[in-house]
């Protein structure tokens, strides 16, 4: 979870010729698989994909991460530039000490929605309870799942070949024979 704090301000409002006083305002957001289901139902598309997102799209997101109760629309709208490396820093972060070796990224890949990773979850037996984790978190407990359930490597001719060779010499010579 991250919480930031949205500086409060003061201003004219020149409607009631009064001065306005907004509060310092503490977010507590989480990026999560609850957070973009909700926003992929507003929005109609996969929010996993390389496409820019709008300002609109992204101050949409902010909101579906906020957990605190009861905020008021004009928070967001004060939301400062630190606050925006803050998330975006916060939605990086990988969340886990587990790396993998062939981390491919190839421009082919599924398209991605909440859909799909609720599909994995069930698919990898994995608790609903986790849709609440980061999303980095719970994708690779996904990932790993894929690794640890997939069928051993089968070995090519070259391998199985010289796997044989070894094994041939091996029992020439535990049996002192020439072939």
């Amino acid at each position: 979870m991250l919480k930031i704090i949205v500086p409060g301000i003061e201003y004219y409002d020149e409607r009631t010729n009064e001065f306005v006083y907004y509060k310092d305002q503490v977010l507590q957001l989480e990026h999560s698989l609850v957070s973009i289901s909700k926003w992929e139902s507003t929005w109609h598309k996969p929010f996993l994909s390389d496409k820019e997102k709008s300002p609109e799209e992204i101050l949409d997101y902010v909101r579906c991460m906020t957990i605190t109760q009861n905020v008021g629309p004009d928070v967001y709208l004060r939301l400062t530039e630190q606050n925006f490396l803050d998330i975006n820093s916060y939605i990086e972060n990988s969340m886990t000490a587990t790396t993998f070796s062939n981390d491919k990224r190839s421009g082919g890949r599924e398209i991605i929605t909440s859909e799909i990773i609720y599909y994995w979850m069930i698919s990898f037996n994995i608790p609903f309870e986790c849709q609440k984790w980061h999303l980095n978190r719970l994708l690779t407990l996904i990932k790993v799942c894929n690794i640890k359930n997939s069928p051993p490597k089968k070995m090519s001719k070259t391998e199985m070949m010289n796997r044989n060779r070894a094994l041939n010499a091996a029992r020439k010579q535990q049996l002192n024979t020439k072939g």
